[in-house]
């Protein structure tokens, strides 16, 4: 009796964590398509989203491997209804999304405290920037520069370095933001902190929401 027992609190378990998933992959899905520019910090093809959010919050709650799923369904779901890069936008996505959950929700699993999300969230947020160097020169820019020169991308950065430095010197910052002359240093100097911030931002939003879930989420 014990026997079947244990084996149908496994199965109602297996059962609640593939619709926990599944749940949360749809929410991503449909805040990957609730993506929005901010061209005074990055060029507008670059676009900010919080579909990572449930990706976070299924990586805390069900373990690291159903937040990297999470990444998986929603840029599958975006890659098959609409994509303007032949998916490789897509690939990026979830290569950088996985950079951010799994080390959050390993770290967590290691640590189920409060600080040890926090850690977590913040560990994987520092590595999602720091991967988004690669991915974007080797995977990402390839691609936009058959739609759009090289050229005209640095000029769109530079643009935005110029706002920033006569900003600076209005307010008479003792320093300024160094000049970017390729496309290495406009991914260091641009998209690395704009990568660290949305993980900053999913990670804020993740605590304020987190708790009022948790019944969802773990039941």
């Amino acid at each position: 009796m014990s026997t079947t027992a244990s084996a149908a609190a496994a199965q109602r378990s297996r059962t609640h964590k593939i619709a926990v998933t599944a749940m949360l992959s749809a929410v991503a899905a449909v805040l990957m398509f609730l993506e929005f520019p901010i061209p005074f910090l990055i060029p507008s093809f670059v676009e900010l989203d919080f579909s990572e959010l449930p990706a976070l919050l299924a990586a805390f709650s069900l373990g690291p491997v159903s937040g990297m799923v999470v990444c998986l369904v929603k840029n599958l779901i975006k890659g098959l209804l609409f994509s303007g890069t032949g998916g490789v936008g897509e690939m990026c996505n979830f290569l950088l999304g996985v950079c951010f959950v799994i080390p959050a929700g390993a770290i967590y699993r290691y640590k189920k405290t409060r600080m040890g999300a926090l850690a977590g969230a913040l560990i994987g947020a520092l590595v999602m920037a720091v991967c988004s160097i690669p991915v974007n020169y080797f995977i990402s820019y390839p691609v936009y520069t058959k739609f759009l020169p090289i050229d005209a991308i640095i000029g769109m950065y530079q643009e935005i370095l110029v706002s920033f430095n006569s900003l600076l010197a209005r307010v008479n910052a003792p320093f300024a933001f160094p000049s970017v002359n390729g496309l290495l240093s406009c991914l260091v100097i641009f998209n690395a902190p704009f990568t660290l911030l949305k993980g900053l931002l999913d990670t804020v939003l993740c605590f304020l929401i987190y708790k009022p879930l948790s019944p969802l989420l773990h039941r």
